[in-house]
């Protein structure tokens, strides 16, 4: 579909009718797909993008530099892999700010907000409260849980790869129907901005947890702690000050 797209669209241009005038998502899908999309060394991307990659798919800014995906199979299942943890990512990023960011400003209380520590509540006396509100779930044992956790996302995982309950032959990246109730993706042009806009925001995401990753393990914080007090004293609370510190 993508590449139908962007055919039309270079085509259009190339017969001289502007495409300015059409609708905000289809200039977009001319921007981020086919030959003439964005592409990771800008004006200068000419001769250094693999043949293999021609903008058909999105996110494809023409970089693989290793050639890690030069395999058709591969590529197919390198994308599956980044999507997947992308969507993860985001929501992952969400609930590592969001308990943090209630407790220290709006003054709600989790028991402990900070990511990597509220999962060790469970083994308290009390066990764990969801968003500190025990009406709401109240979790004693880790078997229960993990096994619970195993079974809906494992049976979510079954579902997207071979079918399930809500739809049958379904796509296993965008499989729509049932997991599309508002219908944002009916449109084929809103369809595929879509698909952009998800990618871009999953490898950011991605990023922002692997920071996550490393800020908890240098300062022992939480991601909302450490950006108040970057903001408060930028120059003496930085990454590069606490590279610095190392001794070799």
């Amino acid at each position: 579909m993508a590449t139908a797209m962007s055919k039309t669209f270079v085509g259009l241009q190339k017969a001289g009718v502007s495409v300015r005038g059409t609708r905000q998502v289809s200039r977009a899908a001319v921007e981020w797909y086919g030959p003439n999309r964005a592409k990771w060394l800008g004006p200068f991307s000419d001769g250094d993008t693999p043949d293999y990659l021609t903008g058909e798919f999105p996110g494809d800014y023409g970089w693989d530099t290793a050639g890690l995906s030069s395999d058709p199979e591969t590529f197919a299942r390198n994308r599956e892999l980044e999507l997947i943890h992308a969507r993860w990512a985001m929501l992952g990023v969400v609930g590592c700010l969001t308990p943090e960011a209630l407790e220290r400003y709006a003054g709600l209380e989790f028991g402990e907000a900070v990511w990597f520590k509220a999962g060790s509540q469970i083994f308290a006396d009390g066990g764990l409260d969801y968003l500190g509100n025990p009406n709401l779930v109240h979790a004693q044992s880790i078997l229960a849980i993990v096994f619970i956790q195993v079974a809906l996302m494992g049976g979510a995982e079954a579902f997207r790869v071979s079918g399930g309950p809500l739809g049958e032959g379904l796509d296993k990246l965008y499989p729509g129907e049932a997991f599309d109730p508002m219908g944002m993706a009916d449109d084929p042009d809103t369809f595929a901005e879509l698909k952009v806009k998800e990618i871009k925001n999953g490898r950011l995401a991605m990023f922002a947890m692997f920071g996550f990753f490393v800020q908890s393990i240098q300062t022992g914080k939480g991601p909302v702690a450490c950006w108040a007090e970057h903001i408060a004293d930028p120059f003496s609370n930085n990454g590069f000050v606490y590279a610095t510190k190392y001794q070799f």
